[in-house]
């Protein structure tokens, strides 16, 4: 399913009935990183997934994608839904974007579910990293990005153990058109800092993380977890950026338990 947006489509799709679930991908993925968790959690929940800008089956905006322009999107896809407040869960990418959602829509977040991301702001060199990786993919295609990322985004027991789903995350990766990518690069780069956000959110919070990520570390969950009041964190062994994929019964079982106790 589509909507339009400010001269382009956004790809969505609803399953299941209940109260709200929005997931928001990670970079440089799409929508179908959440599949399994559809398939947990639709006999309970309507279970929102859209692919930003560029990616899956959205066509590429212009300018960077910001978390704002994410979550203005998404806050438009609820709108058309005619969802009034939903669990907002992100993972990475995604994660920065619930920090713009809760900004800049604070009445329409019933709960937020933070997935291998954190709070704090590119450094000065991984900003400048994001735009000559950008620039790269420009000249070379998506091989560049996913030459780049594949390592990080997959634990070293999934690289190991799974090569079935190494290969699918290098297929989404491939499938990201290069402009895309760029776009969400310089946006990345671009984001503030959510760190001053961490204390105004007063909804129920889950904080998950791969216990083998390198970008999103221990000590990301930990100041996410102390700067948000009374929030849950978990960690979760043998997965590393996406747990959602590589630990997915253990994950979906976490995410559903925490579900099942939001104040209805």
């Amino acid at each position: 399913m589509k909507i339009a947006r400010d001269g382009t489509t956004l790809s969505f799709d609803v399953a299941g009935e209940g109260p709200a679930v929005l997931l928001l991908h990670a970079f440089p993925l799409s929508k179908a990183m959440w599949t399994p968790q559809v398939a947990a959690l639709k006999a309970r929940h309507q279970v929102i997934r859209m692919d930003a800008r560029g990616f899956g089956d959205s066509p590429a905006g212009d300018g960077a994608l910001t978390m704002e322009r994410i979550a203005d999107d998404a806050s438009l896809l609820l709108d058309h839904l005619g969802v009034r407040e939903a669990v907002v869960g992100g993972c990475s990418m995604g994660g920065y974007a619930a920090f713009a959602f809760v900004r800049r829509y604070p009445a329409r977040v019933r709960a937020l579910l933070l997935v291998d991301t954190r709070a704090a702001p590119d450094s000065e060199e991984a900003r400048a990293g994001r735009a000559t990786l950008a620039e790269k993919v420009l000249a070379e295609g998506p091989t560049a990005v996913a030459a780049a990322m594949l390592p990080k985004l997959l634990g070293p027991t999934s690289h190991r153990e799974r090569p079935e789903l190494v290969e699918r995350v290098r297929q989404w990766i491939l499938s990201a058109p290069a402009p895309a990518v760029a776009h969400a690069l310089y946006g990345l780069g671009a984001r503030p800092d959510s760190r001053p956000t961490l204390g105004a959110i007063s909804v129920p919070t889950l904080i998950v993380r791969g216990e083998e990520d390198t970008i999103s570390t221990a000590v990301d969950l930990d100041e996410m977890r102390r700067g948000i009041r009374d929030s849950q964190a978990v960690a979760l062994p043998r997965a590393g950026h996406l747990p959602s994929l590589e630990a997915t019964e253990a994950f979906d079982q976490v995410v559903s338990n925490f579900l099942a106790r939001l104040p209805r």
